[in-house]
């Protein structure tokens, strides 16, 4: 006699995304909002440090831009990550700034995060990287996200799962 049943509901196809949930790259803030932002926090980030993240889409595919549904599952996992002193914003087409509250170490321990949970999304053929950048009050916000952009490229070229932070040479 079992205690319970090995009879198991069928699965449920998930539902097509909604309009809200498929425009959410789109309601993201812009470069220029980034941009906007980074140049808020610097002042303070000798008081308190603050460090950008930016996490690029790597595709193994035809080269086409990142579909919609995928980038639309990408932020909403992105958007659901982040903690509460935390600012998210799109950096490029398929790039993502995240304004962390905190050193640098804590975007060595949220980029791989994130870069595995992107890759667990299981969406074939997507991976990503990150990049950090450390915001300091002698820099401009121009110059922090060059630097971030800079470590990205990098990153990207190393490859999936690579995470590099921006440190000036010595």
């Amino acid at each position: 006699m079992t205690i319970a049943s090995n009879d198991f509901p069928q699965a449920v196809p998930p539902a097509a995304p909604g309009p809200a949930v498929a425009d959410m790259p789109v309601l993201l803030p812009t470069r220029e909002a980034l941009l906007g932002r980074l140049a808020d926090e610097l002042p303070g980030s000798a008081e308190q440090p603050v460090t950008l993240l930016v996490i690029g889409l790597l595709r193994r595919d035809d080269g086409w831009p990142t579909p919609r549904p995928t980038l639309a599952q990408v932020t909403s996992l992105l958007a659901r990550s982040v903690r509460g002193d935390d600012w998210l914003g799109a950096s490029g087409a398929a790039e993502f700034g995240i304004v962390l509250a905190g050193p640098a170490s804590t975007a060595h321990v949220v980029g791989p995060r994130l870069l595995a949970a992107i890759d667990a999304l299981g969406i074939p053929g997507l991976s990503a990287s990150a990049a950090i950048a450390p915001l300091t009050p002698d820099l401009t916000a121009g110059e922090v996200f060059r630097r971030a952009t800079l470590s990205l490229t990098a990153a990207r070229r190393v490859g999936a799962g690579t995470t590099i932070e921006y440190l000036e040479p010595v």
